[in-house]
C-alpha cells in the first residue's frame, strides 16, 4: 500500500481552542502540529523572559495541551511538532519533561534553536542594517530579533528519534515540511515536493481556518461549537488530501481550501520560504467526496541565500477606550462625545507641557466605521464609541484614561460606563522591523538528550523548476449574452479571504464558477479595488492571478495603520477587509447569474 502521512493542524495561534487535540487524536494520525507564534508574539515572550529566565515560551502548550493529552499522544505513537519554544525552547523542553516524568511517560524531546540573533545586534547596527520595506535604520531599543528558520533541523531531529520537536521561530509551514522530508526521504532539491509540503503546511497552519473557519459562506459551515480542525493526508509525490475528523463541524471543500490558500500571501508566483520558493498560481483542487479535497500543482524552485528576520521594538504608548451609547441618533452622540474628549484632553495635555497625540483614531462601532463612505448605518440606535490614541509619553495618555469615564454624567444621554467595568490600561506600542540576513551567519542547532548539533547553512541551487504557465481564461468563456446587465454585490459571484503582513493587507477573491473567472480578470482591476478601499489604503494596490483556483490576490500596501500591535484600528489584522470588498457593487452581464453561484 502507498505510504500516507497524516498530519493534524491542532493550533493556529497562542489562544486557539482546547477542543482541537482530543478530536484529532480520535483519528489515525502520524503527527500533530501546533503553531503559536504570530509576528508580535515574540515581543510578549521577550518581556516575560526578562522578568523570569525560565519563561519565554508558550506556557499553555505545556500546562494545558500537553498536560491533558500527553498520555494519549504517547500511547498512540503520534509525534508532536511545535514552535511553542518561542524564545526559550530549552525551558519549554524542561517543562515538558517535568510533565512527562510526573505522568510516568518516557518521551524523547528535541529542541531547535538558533533563530534568536540578538547577539548580532551590535554588528548589524555597525553595518548600517536598514528595514527592508521602509529603509529606516535599526531602532535604538530592540526587544527581540528572530530569523524565520526552515525545515532542515526538524527533519534532522526526527531522524534522531525525536517524538516531540520544540522549535523557536521558523516559517509556519516548516514543521510539516520537516516531517514529510523525513518520512519520504525527499532530497532537498525536490523543489516541487517541497512546494507541495509548504502548501500543506500553509493550509493547516491557522487551525480551523483551513476547515471552514472564517468561510465567506459561513452558513454552509455548521456546528462551530465543535468545528473540526484540519488534517492533511500526504503522499510521497507531494500531493495531499485536506479533510477533518469525523462527526465534527465546519466544512472542507474546494471553496474553503481555496480561501485558505490565499490567506496572507503576496505574489503567488514568489511565495518565499527558507527551503523553497513556491509558485501557487496553478494549484489544482479536486473534491474527493464529502470533506475531502485533493491538492496538487504547486511548483518550487531553489531558495535564496537569506533568512528574513523580524525584530520588534517599542515605539511609545497607546490607549484604547470604549463607551456604549444608545438612543436616537446614537452615531451623532458618539461622535460628539469623542470630539469633546479629544478636545478636552488635548487642552489639558498642552497645559501640562505635553505634545499632541502622535495619532488618534475614532471609530463608531455599530455604524460601520471601517466601511468609510460605504457605511449604511448612520441611523443606528446602539453603538460603541471607540477612541485609540498614541503618544511617546505614558503620562500624557493617563489624562485621557482618567477623563474617559466622565461622559457617563456630563455628555450624551444613553451613555453607559466604560467597557470592561474599569479604566483601560496604557500599553506599549510594539512595531516590527524586518530585514534579510545571510544564512551563513545563523547557527541552526538541534539538541536532544544533552547532545547538540550545529547544522550547516547549505543553500541548495539548481533543480527542476520551470516557470508555471498561466491557464487560458478562454477555457471557460462567459455566457454569450453580454447585453443586458445587472448591478449586484461582488459576493454574488465571488468569495474571499483577507489577512495581514505587517502594515499590508491582502484580499483574495475567488470566482464562484469557472465561467465567472474571465469577467473577474477583466473587470476587477487594482484601480477599482484601490478606489473602493481608499478610505483604508494609503499605498499602492497590486493584483496577482491564480488561474488554477480562478482567483485574484490583491495586496493593499500601508492599509492597517501600522499593523499588529502598532495599529490603532479595531481590525489591525485586516480580517474584515474581504467582507468590505465583497460588498462592492459590480455591474455584470445578466447571463453570469445563470451559472451556478450563490443566490
Amino acid at each position: 500500500m502507498e505510504k500516507i502521512i497524516r498530519v493534524g493542524g491542532a493550533s493556529g495561534f497562542w489562544g486557539d481552542s482546547a477542543i482541537a487535540t482530543p478530536q484529532l487524536l480520535a483519528e489515525q494520525l502520524n503527527y500533530l502540529v501546533y503553531d503559536y507564534l504570530a509576528e508580535t508574539t515574540l515581543s510578549i515572550l521577550a518581556r516575560a523572559r526578562s522578568k523570569d529566565p525560565a519563561l519565554g515560551y508558550a506556557t499553555d502548550f505545556v500546562a494545558v495541551t500537553m498536560a491533558q493529552n500527553l498520555r494519549v499522544i504517547a500511547a498512540r505513537g503520534v509525534k508532536v511538532l511545535s514552535n511553542a519554544g518561542g524564545l526559550n525552547p530549552a525551558a519549554c523542553r524542561d517543562a515538558l519533561l517535568a510533565i512527562a516524568q510526573a505522568q510516568g511517560i518516557d518521551v524523547k524531546i528535541a529542541t531547535v534553536s538558533g533563530d534568536d540573533v540578538m547577539h548580532l545586534l551590535a554588528q548589524l547596527r555597525q553595518e548600517g542594517t536598514h528595514e527592508m520595506f521602509s529603509g529606516l535604520p535599526l531602532p535604538e531599543k530592540i526587544h527581540s530579533m528572530n530569523a524565520y528558520l526552515g525545515a532542515r533541523a526538524v527533519a534532522q531531529a526526527l531522524r534522531h528519534g525525536a517524538q516531540i520537536v520544540v522549535t523557536g521561530r521558523g516559517v509556519d509551514s516548516a514543521l510539516i515540511v520537516g516531517a514529510l522530508m523525513y518520512e519520504f526521504n525527499w532530497h532537498w532539491r525536490d523543489w516541487n515536493k517541497l512546494a507541495q509540503a509548504s502548501l500543506a503546511g500553509h493550509i493547516i497552519e491557522c487551525g480551523a481556518q483551513g476547515s471552514g473557519g472564517l468561510f465567506t459562506d459561513w452558513r454552509e459551515a455548521p456546528d462551530w461549537d465543535n468545528i473540526g480542525y484540519p488534517i492533511v493526508a500526504c503522499s510521497s509525490d507531494g500531493s495531499f488530501v485536506v479533510t477533518k475528523p469525523a462527526n465534527t463541524g465546519g466544512l472542507v471543500s474546494s471553496a474553503t481550501v481555496s480561501e485558505q490558500i490565499l490567506y496572507e500571501i503576496g505574489d503567488p508566483a514568489e511565495y518565499i520560504l527558507p527551503d523553497v520558493i513556491c509558485d501557487f498560481r496553478n494549484v489544482q483542487l479536486q473534491d474527493f467526496g464529502e470533506h475531502r479535497v485533493c491538492v496538487s500543482g504547486a511548483v518550487g524552485r531553489e531558495p535564496n541565500a537569506s533568512y528574513k528576520v523580524s525584530a520588534t521594538f517599542q515605539d511609545g504608548y497607546q490607549l484604547e477606550i470604549g463607551l456604549a451609547i444608545r438612543g436616537v441618533d446614537a452615531v451623532g452622540k458618539a461622535q460628539k462625545t469623542a470630539d469633546a474628549l479629544l478636545k478636552r484632553t488635548r487642552r489639558m495635555m498642552a497645559e501640562r507641557g505635553f505634545a499632541d497625540y502622535a495619532d488618534a483614531v475614532v471609530e463608531i462601532i455599530g455604524a460601520e466605521s471601517l466601511y468609510g463612505p460605504h457605511s449604511r448605518r448612520g441611523d443606528a440606535r446602539e453603538v460603541i464609541m471607540r477612541i485609540a490614541v498614541r503618544h511617546a509619553d505614558k503620562s500624557a495618555l493617563q489624562i485621557l484614561r482618567r477623563e474617559a469615564s466622565s461622559p457617563a454624567t456630563s455628555m450624551s444621554p444613553g451613555t453607559s460606563g466604560a467597557l470592561g467595568g474599569g479604566r483601560a490600561d496604557v500599553k506599549p506600542v510594539v512595531r516590527l522591523f524586518s530585514f534579510l540576513l545571510d544564512k551563513r551567519r545563523v547557527q541552526v542547532i538541534f539538541e536532544m538528550n544533552g547532545d547538540s548539533t550545529v547544522l550547516s547553512p547549505a543553500v541548495e541551487v539548481g533543480g527542476d523548476w520551470r516557470p508555471s504557465a498561466h491557464v487560458a481564461a478562454s477555457i471557460h468563456p462567459p455566457p454569450a449574452d453580454q447585453r443586458e446587465k445587472i448591478v449586484i454585490p461582488l459576493s454574488r459571484i465571488a468569495h474571499g479571504r483577507s489577512g495581514d503582513k505587517g502594515d499590508d493587507s491582502n484580499i483574495g477573491v475567488v470566482a464562484r464558477s469557472p465561467q465567472i473567472w474571465p469577467w473577474l480578470q477583466e473587470n476587477l482591476t487594482p484601480d477599482k479595488v484601490a478606489a473602493y478601499m481608499a478610505h483604508l489604503v494609503k499605498g499602492q494596490v497590486e493584483r496577482y492571478e491564480l488561474p488554477g483556483i480562478t482567483a485574484l490576490n490583491f495586496v493593499l500596501h500601508r492599509a492597517l495603520g501600522g499593523g499588529g500591535m502598532a495599529s490603532l484600528q479595531s481590525d489591525p489584522l485586516g480580517k474584515c477587509y474581504a467582507q468590505i470588498l465583497l460588498d462592492m457593487p459590480v455591474e455584470v452581464p445578466l447571463g453570469l447569474l445563470r451559472v451556478r453561484i450563490r443566490d
